[in-house]
């Protein structure tokens, strides 16, 4: 059944939170591979200074993405969604704007615990915290920018698979909402 075009546009998220949506999450996919997968590219390319500059601009666009989330209302949800699937899309909503806060955060507190400068692709340094390299705080960041990082590939794969199992099995308007 078509769906008329005045009640399509209002089930999807506006313009600028789906632009949001696509950079963050390319730059989020970009920094889960070269976090994880870093040490085995390291003979090709040396991925850390990209890693730490787009740590920086995730960072920075979640803040203007969260600020942005505060101006609209987001669409409804389809009626396929139950309470249940409604409070966990919510919590997984909830969690992904922490740890798009929390693992760039813990990123720059661990790399400002270290000699190199944290460059922004070469065109500037982003200022350093003040962090000794052996401090707690140091080593608390960097173990969970570590775990908070595996925890975010998780929940993405799990973001993922539920978008796809709305569109194809269910086949509703999830997807359909932000692309």
């Amino acid at each position: 059944m078509a769906i008329p075009a005045a009640n399509a546009k209002s089930m999807r998220y506006n313009g600028v939170a789906r632009a949001f949506h696509a950079v963050i999450a390319l730059m989020v996919v970009f920094n889960l591979i070269t976090g994880i997968g870093g040490e085995s590219m390291e003979k090709v390319w040396v991925p850390y200074p990209a890693h730490k500059a787009t740590g920086i601009l995730i960072l920075l666009l979640s803040v203007g993405r969260i600020a942005w989330r505060f101006t609209w209302t987001a669409p409804a949800w389809p009626a396929t969604m139950g309470t249940v699937q409604r409070l966990i899309a919510k919590i997984t909503h909830l969690a992904f704007y922490a740890l798009m806060l929390i693992v760039p955060v813990t990123g720059w507190i661990m790399s400002s615990a270290s000699k190199y400068p944290i460059s922004i692709y070469g065109m500037f340094d982003w200022p350093k915290l003040a962090v000794a390299k052996d401090s707690a705080l140091a080593g608390i960041a960097h173990e969970g920018h570590e775990i908070l990082g595996f925890l975010m590939a998780g929940l993405v794969l799990l973001h993922v698979a539920a978008a796809l199992h709305h569109h194809f099995i269910i086949k509703d308007s999830i997807l359909r909402r932000m692309w």
